[in-house]
């Protein structure tokens, strides 16, 4: 985990573990991932699985994902999602309450990168520069994502045109999150 956007990443799992430690007296939880094996999972207990992040012995592989769509992603959108395995996290980024999006399991890769191809796939037709989206907000045509070309993360309306520079970069908008307990 040598990339500045997985140790990044990493680093706010890490405050996110801990501020729900803080406020819960335990590892996050959610009835989410009942029944989906992970190697997250800690435990089943009462209708919630009992989670953590894990660090991904081998880096996830998005070659399907660019020989799909014909275009290299960008390091950090590989990087984001690549290199560990983690429930999804609720936090904030300047008053925006948001929900990053990750890889629960093995299993769960393939649905997120066919997810990525068709958001592609989409922008493709619309003639619009590619992003892959690295979060959901509480409007669900509005999400984060990060711009396949500069590499800055913004807040883009789905299948519009419309899009607002959050960062100018993943490590940069992982280290102002907040994470949401």
């Amino acid at each position: 985990m040598n990339h500045s956007v997985t140790r990044a990443l990493w680093s706010f799992s890490e405050r996110f573990v801990d501020g729900w430690h803080q406020k819960h007296g335990s590892k996050p939880q959610s009835d989410a991932y009942l029944g989906l094996e992970s190697p997250c999972t800690v435990q089943e207990t009462n209708g919630v699985v009992i989670w953590q992040p894990v660090k991904r012995e081998a880096l996830a592989d998005f070659s399907n994902v660019e020989n799909g769509i014909g275009i290299q992603l960008h390091d950090d959108i590989k990087a984001f999602y690549a290199g560990q395995y983690c429930g999804d996290m609720l936090a904030r980024f300047d008053g925006l309450s948001l929900e990053l999006i990750q890889v629960w399991s093995d299993e769960d890769l393939p649905r997120l990168q066919e997810n990525i191809l068709g958001h592609l796939l989409m922008q493709k037709r619309l003639k619009q520069n590619p992003t892959v989206f690295i979060a959901a907000t509480d409007d669900e045509l509005d999400v984060v994502s990060i711009c396949n070309v500069s590499g800055e993360v913004i807040k883009e309306r789905i299948g519009t045109a419309n899009r607002t520079v959050l960062a100018p970069n993943v490590e940069t908008f992982l280290s102002q999150l907040t994470p949401e307990v």
